[in-house]
């Protein structure tokens, strides 16, 4: 059973889940995230997770209307400086999550490009925020990729973050914001995951 896990309905407004797929609305943010994907992995039986959904890409990446496939994401958890939080008995925080490497693989393969993603609680919105953001590493913005790939992990199933570019990361006057452009890109890049033989190379 394939889990479809988007953060507003209105995401997947346009899909009809095949056979054997399931949608699950998680709603927004990492927390809300989390809480949901974890609570339908323990009372479902899942092969794969998708987190699909729109994002922003800082600047440069990918143009609005880009579908795209997130290898891996970043959660900013540690000191504002940067420097690791100081744990006792040497643990470390868990601050990075990936998507499952062959099905990055497959997107890449039909045309989707791979991405790194950051996780954010609150939508970047000052062009010194996005450089600076960028400067960790980072080439698309979302609310909830970081906790789904992370649930999922936990969950031992196999999990890929599929976006599609709705805006640039920065001075919102110059995002672009697009949302229908954005979900252009997403049905793109579903329509290679689901049918992978018929996207164009």
């Amino acid at each position: 059973m394939l889990l479809i896990v988007c953060a507003v309905a209105k995401e997947l407004a346009w899909f009809a889940p095949p056979s054997g797929a399931e949608v699950l609305v998680c709603g927004v943010g990492p927390v809300e995230a989390a809480a949901r994907v974890a609570r339908a992995l323990a009372h479902g039986r899942y092969t794969t997770v998708v987190n699909a959904g729109i994002a922003g890409s800082f600047p440069g990446v990918a143009p609005v209307g880009q579908g795209v496939v997130v290898a891996h994401e970043s959660l900013e958890l540690d000191i504002e400086t940067g420097e690791p939080l100081a744990l006792p008995h040497g643990e470390r925080t868990i601050h990075r999550a990936d998507s499952d490497p062959s099905l990055v693989a497959m997107l890449v393969e039909c045309g989707i490009p791979a991405v790194r993603g950051i996780t954010v609680a609150r939508v970047t919105a000052t062009d010194a925020t996005a450089a600076r953001l960028a400067a960790l590493g980072a080439q698309v913005e979302s609310m909830e990729g970081f906790a789904v790939l992370r649930a999922a992990e936990i969950a031992g199933v196999p999990a890929v973050e599929i976006r599609g570019i709705s805006n640039i990361v920065g001075d919102r006057a110059r995002s672009e914001w697009n949302f229908d452009a954005g979900i252009a890109g997403l049905r793109r890049a579903m329509h290679a995951f689901l049918a992978p033989s018929e996207a164009p190379r």
